[in-house]
């Protein structure tokens, strides 16, 4: 019997483009179910009980929630073609030590970029840099986190780059003034298929966060 994947997703999401991703990546074919997260499915709140968010991989009928945690579960699963994760403990240790850093540190400061104002933006902004910054020095001069080797540190991050033009329109800042390398490291990445179909196109975000905005009461 074929395996059976679901993706319970939200178009903008950068969590759920990391589960995207990690599937093109090993080339499964999955039932992608956009979600309307103001207006939750029974399907979603069955599948995530406990926090009630997207995305969800659904495969089999059993549900794996949170997005790196898939996109490890992907890795495992199906151990053909691409790997994600390298296969040295230690390696493997220092890349979910980064994705940890990422989904704690980047995803914090980003909605005041586009929903903050005043001095809350611009501590914001300035947070927001100096998380890149530690990712460059990280990055050093090597094509993608892991190396040669596009991988999860990669996934973790690609995704926050679509929200890059709604965060220096709504800031008024540039990032690639202040983080040349994060920015040349995100078009490496945007050149791989998986990337290119997993990522909604940047003036669709930028458009769509003034909607946003008014269905979180924030206008």
């Amino acid at each position: 019997m074929a395996d059976e994947v679901i993706l319970l997703d939200y178009w903008p999401s950068a969590f759920g483009m990391r589960t995207r991703i990690a599937l093109e990546e090993k080339d499964i074919k999955f039932d992608h179910r956009e979600q309307d997260l103001f207006n939750k499915s029974q399907i979603l709140l069955e599948m995530n009980p406990v926090h009630k968010k997207i995305p969800v991989l659904i495969h089999n009928g059993k549900p794996v929630c949170e997005s790196l945690i898939q996109v490890e579960y992907i890795d495992e699963t199906w151990p053909g073609g691409n790997s994600l994760l390298p296969s040295d403990p230690y390696q493997r240790a220092q890349a979910k030590f980064w994705g940890d850093f990422i989904d704690k540190k980047v995803s914090g400061p980003t909605w005041v970029l586009w929903g903050g104002k005043g001095e809350e933006q611009e501590a914001g902004k300035k947070e927001f840099i100096e998380v890149l910054k530690t990712l460059e020095t990280e990055l050093g001069d090597k094509t993608y986190f892991g190396g040669e080797t596009f991988g999860y540190v990669d996934i973790a991050l690609i995704g926050f780059y679509c929200w890059f033009d709604a965060y220096e329109k709504f800031a008024n800042f540039s990032i690639e003034a202040e983080c040349p390398k994060v920015i040349a490291w995100a078009k490496r990445c945007l050149k791989r298929e998986s990337v290119a179909k997993s990522l909604p196109d940047s003036d669709k975000i930028t458009k769509y966060v003034p909607e946003l905005k008014k269905r979180l009461g924030m206008e």
